[in-house]
């Protein structure tokens, strides 16, 4: 097994000692990505108990395969005589634990397993270990960054290609396959979500999807991509002002843009996610605004486009540290009739400067 992965494992069984963990039962896609390095997951778990060495167990057509990948041993399972939860319930006993506490991804692990697991050890407790993950990957390695990297280029180019695209009388529709086209041409290894390029109205929805309506003169233009590279995610927003646009709408994305700098400026080692918040926020305060922004205006982002740590909002006591990625600002500004622009950007915390990692000018673009 590559050390950076038994590296990994051991800050997960650091992290299981402090929660007294016996051991963790791991489904989800982005955890087993992390753990192994896998991208041929489907079907299986890994099992990391608090000492030892890890196991997975796959579907008895994939085992040989996973075992050479990942370098772990490998157990298998021949459905529909066995299935997943049978064959984890039968692993955990031969660890050996008495009474034990196994930690769950609560919402990611399907109920017939764990109803599977629960019925075959009557003895064990379950807890659920899902923010373990998120704080684990927080602080990313320095190939993670470069991976993070190689996809904020290719959304780098989707909006280039977005820009080049966008005048009067195209749908958002059509314009939404041209980017995705530019996007897999360049190699993301899926559209993560949808992409977003909306106007009007349906710029202030929370996650509009893009429709057959066609832009306007004088339309206020959201441009929202993803891409993924090897399995990690990168994201960018940015407004399009098409024609002449109300000197209200200007003003507001320059608010916006003076409180992305400040908010970037604030996102340094040792911080709390509330003091970046507060640094945006009281921008908008000023103005009274302050409850038309959202209470949280960034995620940690990595082999998740939503990372659940650090959460940067007003109630979040999260630590801000270096090798951390965060994206600034999740929010538009809801105001009807005038709200809506938005800008987001990926922002590397280095140990004594930030890097922003979507490296595409960040201004009102006209067209």
């Amino acid at each position: 097994m590559a050390a950076k992965f038994i590296y990994r494992i051991k800050k997960v069984q650091r992290l299981m000692t402090e929660r007294k963990i016996d051991i963790l039962v791991v489904v989800k896609r982005e955890n087993i990505i992390y753990l192994t390095g896998l991208t041929q997951i489907e079907n299986m778990a890994v099992l990391i108990p608090i000492e030892g060495e890890p196991c997975i167990i796959a579907n008895w057509l994939d085992a040989d395969y996973i075992e050479e990948e990942s370098g772990l041993k490998t157990f298998s399972y021949f459905k529909p005589r066995e299935n997943l939860g049978d064959k984890i319930a039968k692993r955990i006993n031969a660890y050996g634990f008495r009474n034990v506490i196994i930690g769950l991804e609560k919402y990611f692990i399907s109920n017939t397993v764990f109803e599977t697991i629960k019925k075959a050890l009557p003895e064990a407790k379950f807890i659920d270990a899902s923010d373990l993950f998120y704080k684990v990957r927080a602080i990313k390695e320095p190939s993670e960054v470069e991976k993070i990297k190689q996809a904020a280029v290719m959304v780098c180019k989707g909006m280039e290609t977005a820009l080049n695209l966008i005048r009067p009388g195209v749908s958002m529709l059509e314009l939404s396959k041209e980017v995705e086209y530019a996007l897999l041409k360049m190699n993301s290894n899926r559209i993560p979500f949808r992409i977003q390029i909306v106007s009007g109205e349906r710029g202030l929805l929370n996650y509009a999807a893009s429709s057959c309506k066609y832009i306007k003169d004088g339309n206020i233009v959201l441009v929202f991509l993803e891409a993924i590279y090897e399995g990690y995610y990168a994201k960018i927003c940015r407004t399009i002002a098409v024609g002449k646009i109300p000197l209200e709408q200007e003003l507001l994305f320059e608010n916006l843009l003076e409180a992305q700098e400040k908010a970037i400026a604030a996102l340094r080692p040792g911080a709390k996610a509330w003091e970046v918040d507060f640094t945006a926020r009281r921008i908008f305060k000023k103005l009274g605004l302050e409850n038309q922004f959202m209470d949280i205006i960034g995620y940690g982002v990595g082999l998740r486009p939503i990372e659940y740590f650090p959460i940067i909002g007003r109630k979040y006591h999260d630590l801000i540290e270096a090798g951390m990625v965060i994206e600034l600002f999740s929010p538009k500004i809801y105001v009807k009739d005038r709200g809506g622009p938005r800008i987001t950007d990926l922002i590397y915390v280095g140990e004594h400067e930030n890097e922003i990692l979507t490296a595409f000018p960040r201004k009102l673009f006209r067209v």
